[in-house]
């Protein structure tokens, strides 16, 4: 909404409550999101790299501070990851996926298909993230551009999860009406939403990332709720 309203750079660190599933090792219903947008792009792969330069430097400056303490509590080595990470097409993960290691995956990755993706690429590269872009429209929500039958998305994969989605947003307003109607959404909930780009809103997108998912990976902690618990 803020980047209709003329600011070009916006994130936010707010609460989040979501019925996700609560009984898997990566899903919280109640978890702290760290969300930006940011205006004036050309394409996905815009934010794509800004969040691969924000990663390593989030990853450098805790190696810089903490390295010692984490490494003495919780055994784990903080890797500051080389610029630019891998990047595959939803296409490619799947046709690899299946080639190379007999996994199919339907539209959607599964867990398996995300862990195995991100072997290949720190076997293959010495990489521990990959994003995955590109990803199917049936998978994706209806504000995400499209392009060539394909959301204008991405997924960023880290030591074998995802952690973020990311994407470019659907800016124009008939085209994002149109693709809500297909999507199914109803038009009396998001009026107001749509309203914020009737009268023109500059090209966007952005991703949001769940500190809490991030944790439990760099410190090797088995489940996502135990990230900020004392109980570790």
């Amino acid at each position: 909404m803020a980047m209709a309203a003329g600011f070009e750079r916006v994130f936010e660190i707010g609460p989040v409550f979501r019925a996700n599933k609560s009984h898997t090792i990566r899903h919280d219903t109640e978890f702290t999101s760290v969300d930006i947008e940011v205006s004036y792009i050309k394409s996905h792969e815009d934010i794509m790299k800004i969040e691969e330069e924000w990663m390593a430097h989030i990853l450098k400056r805790i190696k810089e501070k903490y390295a010692k303490e984490i490494k003495e509590y919780f055994d784990m080595e903080i890797v500051v990851p080389k610029i630019p990470f891998p990047r595959i097409t939803m296409a490619e993960a799947l046709a690899l996926l299946k080639k190379e290691y007999k996994h199919t995956c339907i539209g959607d990755l599964d867990p398996e298909g995300e862990k195995l993706l991100c072997e290949h690429f720190k076997k293959k590269e010495g990489h521990e993230f990959v994003f995955v872009k590109d990803w199917p429209i049936d998978v994706r929500p209806f504000y995400h551009m499209r392009e060539k039958g394909c959301s204008k998305s991405y997924d960023l994969l880290w030591k074998g999860m995802e952690i973020t989605t990311g994407a470019q947003r659907e800016h124009r307003y008939e085209i994002l009406k149109k693709q809500a109607e297909e999507k199914n959404v109803p038009m009396e909930g998001i009026k107001t939403y749509l309203e914020f780009f009737k009268y023109g809103c500059p090209p966007h997108g952005g991703y949001g990332l769940s500190p809490t998912r991030m944790l439990m990976l760099m410190l090797g902690i088995k489940n996502v709720r135990r990230s900020l618990n004392n109980s570790i």
